[in-house]
């Protein structure tokens, strides 16, 4: 069984690498969304809708991209696996499913109740 800190190199490595794939992906699409669309263009028109589509994409992939710098920054600071809400450590488990969690389970469960019903959480409110 892997030690803590060979888990948490393996995750370092898996999100470095997502960053690329993320960075890749929103470069793919911004040069998509420099093409012009006619501004005249009917609502159905397919390359309107595309173009939403990919704008809805970027944000997306910025908010994941945030998150994903901010786990590889928390593992240099060596608080990486450590709930910021409650402060105990995240399960393995949840770091391998996903390596850019912030909060454990419980607390996970509980901020997206609190979004649900319109309540900022005590941490952070934009939790994915």
């Amino acid at each position: 069984m892997p030690t803590r800190e060979q888990i948490v190199a393996r995750e370092r490595r898996k999100l470095i690498e997502e960053r690329g794939r993320i960075a890749g992906a929103l470069e793919r699409l911004r040069e998509a969304l420099k093409v012009e669309v006619d501004v005249d263009a009917e609502e159905g028109d397919p390359d309107l809708i595309e173009r939403e589509k990919n704008v809805a994409l970027v944000s997306q992939l910025e908010r994941k991209k945030e998150g994903v710098e901010a786990a590889i920054r928390s593992i240099e600071k060596g608080k990486y696996g450590i709930c910021e809400r409650c402060g105990k450590e995240i399960p393995t488990e949840r770091l391998e499913v996903r390596p850019d969690a912030t909060l454990c389970v419980q607390c996970q469960a509980e901020v997206e109740k609190l979004i649900k019903r319109g309540q900022a959480p005590k941490a952070e409110q934009e939790i994915q």
